[in-house]
């Protein structure tokens, strides 16, 4: 059996740069990021990822619902290669215009699990063959999901979209346009949200914290930033001056009455959705949709295709491990074989039983037979008795005198 020991080593060996080495190797090869939307017609969809990633990655565009209205859901993609500190970002962001647009919506989410699902299969179909070197990675590592701020709970639509494409992808639930609703009626809205989602046993994403890694700022980070979920934002790309600020501009979204900051915490959760989205748990994002969702689809894919692994080829040779495994087989062997014999035992008894139990009614049966045909014998016998005491002649008192002076001589 293997063992590991825990050494400490005394000298400087180098396998500590490890991570610096994976640093350069990222920093030289780039990161693809793929994120979907989906939400219904003048939502903010395009405004929101404009804002996040502080670039016009949507282009202008006139208002186009009856337009989508006619064509039903459609999938768009826009790419765009970013950079940052020398960091290389090629960003993938795909649409779903005319969903939740039309009379009928019913499947409406069919065309968006199809979609998800072919970049599924273009990724196996790459990774069955001969050379890995050159694929191409377009699955989707997030689902945004714009969520009408109605201050109810989740439209039977938002239910069926969630429950549908919650094993498949990241779901990230927003709020879009939160400015509509008040402090209050987020908290009560959020709250009606999260108990929909709990109901229906519907798995969102909620960053992960490892404790014997993380840093006791980060836990912190990722304590807030669950309590933010499902998040409330707007999305803005306007520049606005702030007053007595000396010239300093914003993004925010101007009123009438004043003016609300996209980046403040204190109005909205944008801030905390680009956080976790794009500053701190893009990988871990990633990870879960390559580890865990793709994972679950490629193992069910290939099991419809017949596929079965034999997981003892991946196991080393250990002979006191197969001798273990071979007692305890000879056990469940014994065991079953035990079960048997007490099956057919109980069997017997059974059977037994059952014979004792018919031989019990039929000496009953034959009993009351007897009686019946004793107690008949008896009632014949009565019969008879009274018939000869009726026929026989009653002796008179002359018979009586003459029966005495027949034997009188004097």
């Amino acid at each position: 059996m293997n063992s590991t020991a825990k050494k400490t080593l005394k000298g400087h060996v180098g396998f500590s740069n490890f991570p610096d080495q994976v640093h350069r190797k990222s920093i030289k090869k780039g990161f693809n990021f793929t994120i979907m939307v989906v939400g219904e017609a003048s939502i903010g969809k395009s405004t929101l990822i404009n804002t996040l990633f502080e670039t016009k990655i949507f282009p202008d565009k006139d208002d186009t619902t009856v337009s989508e209205i006619a064509k039903g859901v459609e999938i768009t993609t826009m790419s765009a290669d970013i950079q940052e500190n020398n960091v290389k970002l090629k960003l993938t962001v795909v649409d779903t215009p005319g969903f939740g647009n039309s009379i009928n919506n019913d499947n409406s989410w069919a065309p968006i699990i199809e979609n998800i699902d072919s970049r599924f299969d273009s990724f196996l179909a790459q990774e069955n063959r001969l050379i890995h070197s050159k694929i191409q990675d377009n699955r989707i590592d997030a689902l945004i999901y714009f969520i009408k701020p109605t201050g109810h709970s989740l439209r039977q639509i938002d239910i069926e979209f969630l429950k549908r494409l919650h094993q498949k992808v990241n779901l990230i639930p927003i709020i879009s346009k939160a400015d509509t609703l008040t402090a209050e009626e987020l908290k009560a809205f959020k709250q009606r949200i999260l108990a929909d989602i709990n109901l229906h046993n519907i798995q969102i994403f909620r960053p992960t914290t490892v404790e014997l890694y993380d840093d006791p700022e980060t836990i912190a980070d990722n304590k807030e930033i669950l309590s933010k979920i499902p998040f409330a934002v707007i999305g803005s790309q306007q520049l606005v001056e702030l007053p007595n600020s000396n010239g300093k501009k914003v993004r925010a979204r101007k009123y009438p009455w004043g003016i609300i900051q996209v980046d403040d915490p204190k109005s909205n959760d944008f801030s905390y959705l680009r956080k976790m989205l794009i500053h701190s748990h893009t990988e871990e994002l990633r990870e879960v949709t390559n580890s865990v969702l793709y994972e679950e689809y490629r193992t069910q894919t290939l099991l419809s295709m017949g596929h079965v692994q034999d997981n003892s080829v991946f196991r080393e040779y250990n002979p006191s491990q197969i001798l273990e495994e071979e007692r305890k087989l000879h056990d469940i062997k014994m065991q079953k074989m035990e079960a048997e014999m007490n099956a057919v035992f109980q069997q017997k008894v059974i059977e037994k039983e059952s014979k004792l139990k018919q031989s019990e009614e039929e000496l009953y049966a034959r009993h009351k037979e007897m009686k019946l045909s004793l107690e008949k014998q008896r009632q014949a016998l009565e019969d008879k008795k009274k018939q000869v005491e009726s026929s026989a002649r009653p002796i008179t008192p002359m018979d009586k005198k003459q029966k005495k002076g027949l034997f009188n001589l004097s």
